[in-house]
């Protein structure tokens, strides 16, 4: 009865001290400032991130090519295989605590030597030379989970799982993004190349006339020379741009993981609907919506079950094993019950002695992890507070230089007409009209990009903020 005591008391003692043997460290609250910098002055808490990437980019052209991006993306279909594996993972860790069940069937004949004592014994008692084992057991093991080392396993895997599913929200928040910002980028280079095909003619016109005056003998052979070249520049704008064209294309032919080809689009660069009012919402709510910070807290999740399981390595381990089954030297009363019968029971307890420093070692290099961890939630924080910001100044300055910009195109262009009306007159030199067609097809081009520019800081803005994995 007093053995017994101690068994119940010893009992007690591990399920009160070993329900937990280290404590988990909660997500740090992260240093954030009350607004963005560079945010326009609001009281609106929600952020685009919100918005759904087909109401945000409403272009139909390029809401296709993100649909296939998103479906197709071999990024993307890795990512969905690496949470079905993760999946399988955590559905596995469920089963951890189940016993270990085994069933096995031997027949063996042990053939002794004949001076030996099983020989002699053998060959006097049972006048026999060998003697034949049949065996058909199942047993039965298992580990009680005193010290939480198990259910440490399934937070793990829990937390990995959640992590692959950020990984994917990740990864289509990026596809999304680039896709818009190529989309956009071809929209700018078929501008600058109307663009171009535009100054081009102008200049040929303008070497026509040239022309026609040295001819005359008006003009130097000088004069013809410098508007050929300014022709030949122009002309020289045209390839380069189409070789960008079909290189942007290319590019958003992989995105979608299809050959390259043409890319379809009937939008142009002008047309092309800017979102006017772009709510960044609150600094705090970007915790949640970024995919890279949610796979850091994640991290630390992970970081925290490996502290307790590795921790709880260190403690004695509580096993309970039972086996059973039909045994018999003869094969002809293997089945015979309940003679053939036999059962055992067995419960152990083992400390690792020779390990211990290894496994202290183990979990000194856990919680070092997991340091590593709350400084990488950290810093992914850190660094998605500055991209927005980032992304915040980019839209609102790039619109300021667009407004000057277009300012500047526009009198250009009023100066363009004016030197060729004036040079046809006879009133301005040729070179007072390469000057001006040379300098409206640069401000022009410039133009083009920064619109393009701006429409990628949109875009960059949009995934900054955590958009596009709805």
């Amino acid at each position: 009865m007093k053995t017994y005591n101690i068994y119940l008391l010893f009992t007690a003692f591990l399920i009160l001290t070993g329900c937990k043997v280290s404590k988990d460290i909660e997500t740090p609250q992260p240093e954030l400032p009350q607004a963005y910098r560079n945010a326009p002055a609001s009281n609106d808490t929600t952020s685009v991130a919100t918005i759904e990437w087909k109401q945000f980019f409403p272009d139909a052209n390029l809401q296709e090519l993100i649909g296939k991006a998103v479906t197709n993306n071999y990024d993307m279909q890795t990512a969905l295989k690496n949470i079905e594996a993760a999946q399988l993972q955590l559905t596995q860790t469920k089963w951890n605590n189940v016993p270990q069940l085994n069933f096995g069937v031997t027949a063996n004949t042990t053939i002794p030597s004949q001076n030996s004592l099983n020989g002699i014994s053998l060959s006097s008692f049972l006048n026999t030379s060998h003697i034949e084992d049949y065996n058909a057991s199942g047993s039965l093991s298992w580990e009680a989970d005193i010290w939480g080392k198990l259910r440490g396993r399934k937070k793990e895997a829990l937390a990995l799982y959640l992590k692959t599913e950020e990984a994917r929200k990740l990864i289509q928040t990026n596809i999304v993004a680039s896709v818009a910002q190529g989309y956009y980028n071809l929209l700018m280079l078929d501008a600058q190349l109307a663009i171009a095909k535009k100054n081009l003619a102008l200049n040929e016109n303008t070497v026509r006339i040239v022309k026609m005056q040295f001819d005359s003998g008006q003009v130097t052979a000088l004069a013809l020379q410098q508007t050929d070249a300014q022709r030949l520049r122009a002309a020289q704008i045209l390839p380069q741009l189409e070789k960008e064209v079909t290189l942007q294309e290319n590019a958003l032919s992989i995105l979608t993981s299809v050959l390259p080809g043409e890319i379809a689009r009937n939008t142009t660069l002008d047309l092309t609907h800017l979102h006017k009012e772009l709510s960044s919402g609150v600094p705090s709510s970007i915790v949640s919506h970024r995919p890279d910070v949610k796979s850091s807290e994640y991290d630390l999740a992970a970081a925290n079950a490996r502290v307790g399981i590795t921790k709880a390595s260190i403690y004695p381990a509580l096993n309970i094993t039972a086996a059973g089954g039909l045994n018999s030297f003869k094969s002809n009363n293997w089945f015979n019950m309940p003679a053939s019968l036999f059962g055992m029971v067995a419960g152990s307890v083992t400390q690792p002695l020779l390990q211990r420093k290894q496994l202290r070692t183990q979990y000194e290099v856990a919680k070092v992890e997991r340091e590593k961890a709350v400084i990488a939630f950290r810093q992914s924080v850190l660094r998605a507070v500055g991209e927005v910001s980032d992304a915040l100044v980019k839209v609102e300055k790039l619109k300021q230089e667009q407004e000057f910009a277009a300012e500047r195109v526009a009198n250009l262009q009023k100066a363009t007409t004016n030197a060729d009306k004036l040079f046809q007159s006879g009133m301005a030199n040729y070179l007072e009209v390469i000057t001006a067609q040379s300098n409206v097809l640069q401000s022009e081009l410039d133009l083009a990009a920064l619109k393009r520019d701006q429409l990628s800081a949109v875009a960059q803005l949009y995934r900054s903020l955590g958009g596009g994995w709805k």
